[in-house]
Protein backbone atom coordinates (compact mmCIF):
# COMPACT_ATOMS: atom_id res chain seq x y z
CA UNK A 1 0.00 0.00 0.00
CA UNK A 2 1.48 3.88 -0.86
CA UNK A 3 1.09 6.90 1.18
CA UNK A 4 -0.59 9.43 -1.33
CA UNK A 5 -1.36 12.87 -0.68
CA UNK A 6 -4.13 14.80 -2.69
CA UNK A 7 -4.01 18.65 -3.08
CA UNK A 8 -7.23 19.18 -3.68
CA UNK A 9 -8.78 16.54 -1.70
CA UNK A 10 -12.60 18.19 -1.11
CA UNK A 11 -12.93 19.18 -5.03
CA UNK A 12 -15.22 16.77 -6.95
CA UNK A 13 -12.38 14.64 -8.67
CA UNK A 14 -10.24 14.75 -5.37
CA UNK A 15 -13.02 13.79 -3.21
CA UNK A 16 -13.37 10.74 -5.49
CA UNK A 17 -9.69 10.18 -5.61
CA UNK A 18 -10.04 9.99 -1.55
CA UNK A 19 -12.81 7.58 -1.18
CA UNK A 20 -10.99 5.38 -3.97
CA UNK A 21 -7.74 5.38 -2.42
CA UNK A 22 -9.15 4.66 1.21
CA UNK A 23 -11.35 1.85 -0.07
CA UNK A 24 -8.00 0.12 -1.12
CA UNK A 25 -6.21 0.68 1.70
CA UNK A 26 -3.52 3.45 1.22
CA UNK A 27 -3.22 5.82 3.39
CA UNK A 28 -3.77 9.34 2.87
CA UNK A 29 -3.32 12.80 3.08
CA UNK A 30 -6.03 15.54 2.31
CA UNK A 31 -4.95 18.37 1.68
CA UNK A 32 -7.40 21.25 1.24
CA UNK A 33 -7.63 25.00 1.67
CA UNK A 34 -10.65 24.11 4.19
CA UNK A 35 -11.02 20.89 5.45
CA UNK A 36 -13.76 21.21 7.20
CA UNK A 37 -16.23 18.76 4.47
CA UNK A 38 -13.74 15.83 5.54
CA UNK A 39 -15.33 13.19 7.77
CA UNK A 40 -11.80 11.83 9.84
CA UNK A 41 -11.36 7.99 9.34
CA UNK A 42 -8.80 5.90 9.12
CA UNK A 43 -5.92 5.52 7.28
CA UNK A 44 -6.67 9.23 6.22
CA UNK A 45 -4.67 12.38 7.49
CA UNK A 46 -6.61 15.98 7.06
CA UNK A 47 -4.47 19.04 6.46
CA UNK A 48 -5.20 22.29 6.44
CA UNK A 49 -3.04 24.04 3.79
CA UNK A 50 -2.87 27.20 0.92
CA UNK A 51 -1.07 25.00 -1.66
CA UNK A 52 0.38 28.12 -3.03
CA UNK A 53 1.97 28.57 0.15
CA UNK A 54 5.56 26.52 -1.28
CA UNK A 55 6.76 25.74 2.39
CA UNK A 56 3.40 25.07 3.82
CA UNK A 57 2.91 22.38 0.86
CA UNK A 58 6.45 20.71 0.98
CA UNK A 59 5.66 19.88 4.42
CA UNK A 60 2.11 18.66 4.25
CA UNK A 61 3.60 16.19 1.38
CA UNK A 62 6.80 15.11 3.19
CA UNK A 63 7.08 11.58 3.03
CA UNK A 64 4.02 10.80 1.13
CA UNK A 65 5.22 7.93 -1.84
CA UNK A 66 2.96 9.68 -4.37
CA UNK A 67 1.49 12.99 -4.61
CA UNK A 68 -2.02 13.94 -6.72
CA UNK A 69 -2.76 16.89 -7.51
CA UNK A 70 -6.15 17.34 -8.16
CA UNK A 71 -6.21 21.45 -7.84
CA UNK A 72 -7.74 23.76 -10.86
CA UNK A 73 -4.65 24.83 -12.96
CA UNK A 74 -5.93 28.33 -13.11
CA UNK A 75 -5.05 28.65 -9.25
CA UNK A 76 -2.02 26.44 -8.93
CA UNK A 77 0.16 26.00 -11.75
CA UNK A 78 2.99 23.51 -12.80
CA UNK A 79 5.52 25.65 -10.84
CA UNK A 80 3.85 25.88 -7.66
CA UNK A 81 3.31 21.90 -7.56
CA UNK A 82 6.22 20.60 -9.11
CA UNK A 83 8.73 22.85 -6.55
CA UNK A 84 7.24 21.92 -3.59
CA UNK A 85 6.89 17.98 -4.46
CA UNK A 86 10.83 17.97 -5.53
CA UNK A 87 11.75 19.92 -2.35
CA UNK A 88 9.59 17.49 -0.51
CA UNK A 89 11.50 14.47 -2.26
CA UNK A 90 8.72 12.63 -3.55
CA UNK A 91 9.30 11.07 -6.65
CA UNK A 92 6.20 10.45 -8.64
CA UNK A 93 3.27 13.08 -9.44
CA UNK A 94 -0.22 12.12 -10.57
CA UNK A 95 -2.43 15.26 -11.78
CA UNK A 96 -6.03 15.70 -12.84
CA UNK A 97 -5.76 17.21 -16.29
CA UNK A 98 -8.08 18.27 -18.58
CA UNK A 99 -9.49 16.97 -21.73
CA UNK A 100 -8.79 20.56 -23.19
CA UNK A 101 -4.96 19.33 -24.99
CA UNK A 102 -6.88 16.09 -25.99
CA UNK A 103 -6.25 15.64 -30.16
CA UNK A 104 -9.28 15.96 -32.04
CA UNK A 105 -9.68 13.11 -35.33
CA UNK A 106 -9.82 15.49 -37.95
CA UNK A 107 -6.43 17.17 -36.03
CA UNK A 108 -5.84 20.39 -33.69
CA UNK A 109 -6.81 20.43 -30.09
CA UNK A 110 -10.36 20.23 -28.18
CA UNK A 111 -9.21 23.83 -26.74
CA UNK A 112 -8.56 25.39 -30.02
CA UNK A 113 -11.86 23.31 -32.09
CA UNK A 114 -15.15 25.77 -33.02
CA UNK A 115 -17.77 26.22 -30.43
CA UNK A 116 -15.32 25.42 -27.44
CA UNK A 117 -17.23 27.13 -24.46
CA UNK A 118 -15.37 30.43 -23.57
CA UNK A 119 -15.85 30.00 -20.05
CA UNK A 120 -13.60 27.05 -19.77
CA UNK A 121 -11.31 28.53 -22.15
CA UNK A 122 -8.81 29.57 -19.34
CA UNK A 123 -8.78 26.68 -16.33
CA UNK A 124 -8.30 24.53 -20.19
CA UNK A 125 -5.90 26.71 -21.26
CA UNK A 126 -3.52 26.80 -18.21
CA UNK A 127 -4.47 22.59 -18.10
CA UNK A 128 -2.80 22.69 -21.33
CA UNK A 129 0.80 24.82 -19.84
CA UNK A 130 0.45 22.10 -17.09
CA UNK A 131 1.25 19.38 -19.16
CA UNK A 132 3.61 21.26 -21.61
CA UNK A 133 5.90 21.79 -18.72
CA UNK A 134 5.59 18.66 -17.09
CA UNK A 135 6.89 17.52 -20.51
CA UNK A 136 9.79 19.17 -20.09
CA UNK A 137 10.43 17.74 -16.49
CA UNK A 138 13.63 15.56 -15.93
CA UNK A 139 13.41 14.56 -12.43
CA UNK A 140 9.94 13.52 -11.61
CA UNK A 141 8.21 10.51 -12.32
CA UNK A 142 5.00 11.97 -13.57
CA UNK A 143 1.56 11.23 -15.06
CA UNK A 144 -1.37 13.24 -16.40
CA UNK A 145 -4.62 11.53 -16.61
CA UNK A 146 -7.05 13.66 -19.03
CA UNK A 147 -10.63 13.06 -18.62
CA UNK A 148 -13.19 12.87 -21.47
CA UNK A 149 -14.91 16.39 -22.62
CA UNK A 150 -17.68 15.89 -20.03
CA UNK A 151 -16.86 15.21 -16.04
CA UNK A 152 -19.67 13.75 -14.69
CA UNK A 153 -20.80 13.11 -11.15
CA UNK A 154 -22.84 9.99 -12.11
CA UNK A 155 -22.27 6.49 -10.82
CA UNK A 156 -19.32 4.29 -10.55
CA UNK A 157 -18.75 1.53 -13.04
CA UNK A 158 -15.70 0.36 -13.55
CA UNK A 159 -16.26 0.21 -17.11
CA UNK A 160 -13.79 2.42 -19.40
CA UNK A 161 -11.47 2.41 -22.06
CA UNK A 162 -8.30 4.47 -21.73
CA UNK A 163 -6.31 5.97 -24.13
CA UNK A 164 -3.21 8.26 -25.33
CA UNK A 165 -3.48 11.91 -26.75
CA UNK A 166 -6.89 11.55 -28.69
CA UNK A 167 -10.26 12.54 -27.39
CA UNK A 168 -12.31 9.01 -26.87
CA UNK A 169 -15.93 9.42 -27.78
CA UNK A 170 -18.69 6.78 -27.21
CA UNK A 171 -20.47 4.47 -30.16
CA UNK A 172 -23.32 7.12 -28.91
CA UNK A 173 -20.72 10.30 -30.27
CA UNK A 174 -20.21 11.11 -26.93
CA UNK A 175 -17.55 11.80 -24.75
CA UNK A 176 -17.54 11.69 -21.50
CA UNK A 177 -16.41 10.48 -17.55
CA UNK A 178 -17.48 10.13 -14.25
CA UNK A 179 -15.27 11.56 -11.41
CA UNK A 180 -15.95 7.90 -9.47
CA UNK A 181 -14.66 6.26 -12.66
CA UNK A 182 -11.76 8.61 -13.40
CA UNK A 183 -10.51 7.95 -9.80
CA UNK A 184 -10.51 3.87 -10.73
CA UNK A 185 -8.09 4.58 -13.67
CA UNK A 186 -5.94 7.01 -11.58
CA UNK A 187 -5.48 4.69 -8.79
CA UNK A 188 -5.04 1.45 -10.92
CA UNK A 189 -1.90 4.11 -12.26
CA UNK A 190 -0.59 4.61 -8.57
CA UNK A 191 -0.82 0.79 -8.09
CA UNK A 192 0.44 -0.43 -11.24
CA UNK A 193 2.67 2.27 -13.08
CA UNK A 194 1.81 2.29 -17.05
CA UNK A 195 1.67 5.56 -18.11
CA UNK A 196 5.54 6.77 -16.72
CA UNK A 197 6.51 10.47 -17.88
CA UNK A 198 2.76 10.27 -20.07
CA UNK A 199 -0.52 11.65 -20.60
CA UNK A 200 -3.13 9.07 -20.83
CA UNK A 201 -7.24 9.53 -20.89
CA UNK A 202 -9.97 7.49 -19.92
CA UNK A 203 -13.53 7.50 -20.98
CA UNK A 204 -16.33 5.57 -21.71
Amino acid sequence: MSKIAIIGATGRAGSQLLEEALRRGHTVTAIARNTGAIAARPGLTVKQVDALDAQALQQAISGSDVVISAAHFATLPAPAVIGPVKQAGVKRLLVVGGAGSLLLPGGGRVIDSEGFPAEYKAEASAGAAFLDTLRQEKELDWTFLSPSAEFVETARTGKFRLGQDDLLVSSENRSWISFADFAIALIDEVETPKHSRQRFTVGY
